[in-house]
């Protein structure tokens, strides 16, 4: 199991989303269906990014910064 971090680019922001899934296909597909349980609407237009994946196990994380992430 792993840990994902990924940047998902929208027309008018960009969104960053944390997965935890068994590989990369599988993490994919997670970030879609977290996006359409966010949007009321899915965005039509979008990148999905792989930024960082690590060994998913006790301690393990991402620091997220920026203003994209509170904003």
């Amino acid at each position: 199991m792993y840990l994902y971090r990924f940047e998902v680019d929208l027309v008018d922001q960009t969104v960053p989303v944390i997965i935890a899934a068994r590989d990369d296909d599988h993490a994919f597909r997670l970030v879609e269906d977290e996006l359409e349980k966010h949007f009321l609407k899915m965005p039509r237009e979008m990148d999905i990014i792989l930024h960082e994946k690590k060994r998913l196990g006790t301690g393990t994380g991402f620091v997220l910064e920026g203003e994209a992430v509170f904003s």
